[in-house]
């Protein structure tokens, strides 16, 4: 139906005659002429519908409306000097009209297409389609694309094969909540939708496979949030005999050629790596932003013993003092103070005690009356703090102290103007292989059952299991966490201590691991992997805060489609089908 694209036509194509079809963008009544700029994926040119040339076609020019779509042929013709558009691509010609015709009428959108002010978030995704029409939304998904193409030309030509793993398995108790689909065919039984192809990559690797990997949707029932979604996709990566350098050397190469090729940014390598109690002791975090300072000190050594019973009184108690130093803020004024104490309750903090540095390094505070001349210069020295700085303190239990600081230190560095520009990858290694759960506390794995402990902790694993270390590593991108990975047990006996630290009876195990522990014991090799959120590296790359502007058909913050009226009451029939009552 067309012969060229609306965004294609240069200067080279003068005098030639086209045919194009798309949507009315906008149109512009000029008396006797007639502009109208037309829009289809490729961009925008201008079209012209002039009386002399055909007085049937200009009446039709005079009833267009935005979004109408059209189907026109024409000649391409320079445009006047004085009307040149230099931010268009193709602001230097335009299209004299010959014959259109009207493949379909448009109703008035609820929001205009070329409007770049805040639409309501709801009514975006009630007409999604529409808003995929703006400049910005279309851009963010070619992004996407490119980002998807690129990443699989990578893997192909390092040897990897793409494979597609099961949506409908089976429940396994780790990780986050399941969504669970009831069988028919098997009534009371429920398959889930996965939460990753983990089990499904390694077994895999035990097949031979050597490299794999796949562009999986991952599905979590868990509550929403800028960077999470029911389903989201990831770039799924396993590899046999690979160490954990050449893991990560690998992803490092395929993030700088994506970021070269589809953003033309030249990335260095190595990445920076650091490891999780460094991440944690120093920046409150095991996914820091380092395109700023603000570390974080441990203070607790200066104010053992110290007359300020606040502080004291948090040590004794077997918490910490930790303290951070906000360079300039010492012209906040009382409110904004208050403010980021504020902010600090809310996060659990019991308060924020704060010293402002004056000229001369004297000290104003409500606080400074209780610490003595010792402990101020003793604080001066270890955060580095000069005239003008405020330095802010959390006494409390170490994991308050860490969550605190953790969130306020990059509040502090917006607020401050601190963020540098550019792209800041880090490296962080050696998690935890086991938490305590906070409601229950039972031992849980910090990342999944199936990492390798390491081999300087493995011994720790029956009697002091939270000493031991995974081999496990995430790469993080201006502060996001963007890929997770490690390299996995391939031992049966390994993997069965594993699950009885977890509180796993062997019955427990035959029934929920049962096809892996088997899978183990016929040569398993050595493996390991990562994924990465392909959701949240576009959404970094394209310069956005929130996932749901790279994905075409997000939901909303209640997991809701309002375009579609998901997730909705279903016919009592296809209940009673799956032996399910009301």
């Amino acid at each position: 139906m067309r012969t060229d694209y609306c965004g294609k036509l240069k200067k080279d194509d003068l005098d030639r005659d086209v045919t194009l079809c798309g949507w009315v963008h906008r149109r512009r009544d000029h008396g006797g002429l007639i502009f109208v700029d037309l829009r289809d994926v490729s961009g925008l040119v201008q079209i012209v519908f002039d009386p002399k040339r055909s007085g049937e076609v200009h009446t039709i020019g005079h009833s267009l409306r935005p979004e109408d779509v059209l189907q026109i042929k024409g000649k391409v013709a320079p445009r006047p000097a004085e009307t040149v558009n230099p931010d268009l691509a193709t602001g230097e010609v335009e299209i004299n009209v010959a014959a259109v015709e009207v493949l379909n009428r448009s109703e008035t959108p609820p929001f205009s297409v070329e409007e770049r002010g805040d639409v309501d978030d709801n009514l975006r995704l009630k007409y999604r389609y529409i808003d995929l029409r703006r400049e910005e939304m279309l851009d963010n998904l070619l992004l996407r694309h490119r980002v998807s193409r690129s990443a699989r030309k990578f893997l192909d030509n390092n040897n990897f094969t793409e494979v597609e793993t099961p949506v409908l398995t089976k429940s396994t108790p780790e990780g986050a909540r399941d969504f669970l689909v009831p069988s028919r065919l098997q009534p009371k039984k429920f398959y889930a939708l996965p939460q990753s192809p983990q089990l499904f990559k390694q077994l895999l690797m035990i097949s031979g496979l050597d490299r794999y990997y796949q562009f999986a949707h991952a599905f979590r029932d868990e509550d929403l949030r800028a960077d999470r979604q029911p389903e989201h996709t990831q770039v799924d990566i396993e590899m046999s005999f690979m160490s954990e350098a050449g893991i990560m050397g690998l992803l490092e190469d395929l993030m700088l050629v994506l970021f070269d090729e589809v953003l033309g940014v030249a990335l260095d390598k190595p990445f920076p790596v650091m490891t999780y109690d460094e991440a944690i002791l120093r920046y409150g975090s095991d996914k820091p932003d380092l395109r700023f300072g603000l570390p974080i000190v441990d203070a607790s050594d200066i104010f053992r013993g110290s007359e300020f019973a606040v502080f004291s009184r948090a040590l004794a108690d077997g918490g910490t003092v930790r303290a951070i130093r906000a360079p300039g803020a010492g012209r906040f004024t009382r409110r904004e103070i208050d403010e980021h104490t504020d902010f600090a309750l809310s996060h659990g903090a019991k308060g924020l005690a704060y010293l402002i540095i004056k000229e001369g390094l004297e000290v104003q505070s409500p606080i400074a009356k209780f610490l003595s001349r010792e402990e101020l210069s003793q604080v001066l020295d270890a955060t580095a703090a000069e005239a003008g700085d405020i330095v802010f303190f959390v006494a409390d239990t170490v994991d308050v102290a860490v969550e605190v600081l953790g969130v306020l230190r990059p509040r502090l560095a917006t607020e401050l103007e601190l963020v540098e520009p550019g792209w800041s990858f880090l490296w962080v290694t050696d998690f935890p292989m086991f938490k305590l759960d906070a409601e229950s506390g039972q031992i849980v794995a910090e990342h999944h059952p199936f990492t390798l402990p390491s081999a300087e902790t493995v011994a720790f694993l029956e009697d002091e299991p939270l000493k031991v270390r995974g081999s496990l590593y995430d790469l993080v991108l201006n502060g996001v966490e963007i890929a997770s990975g490690g390299l996995r047990i391939h031992k049966p006996e390994l993997q069965r201590r594993i699950l009885a630290i977890l509180g796993h009876e062997d019955h427990q195990m035959e029934r929920d691991f049962g096809f892996l522990l088997e899978a183990l014991k016929y040569g398993a090799p050595p493996h390991g992997g990562l994924a990465f959120g392909l959701d949240r590296l576009v959404m970094l790359m394209a310069g956005l805060s929130t996932i749901r502007d790279v994905i075409a058909f997000p939901k909303t913050q209640s997991g809701g489609c309002p375009l579609t009226g998901a997730p909705a009451i279903v016919d009592p029939r296809q209940l009673k089908e799956l032996k399910i009552r009301q």
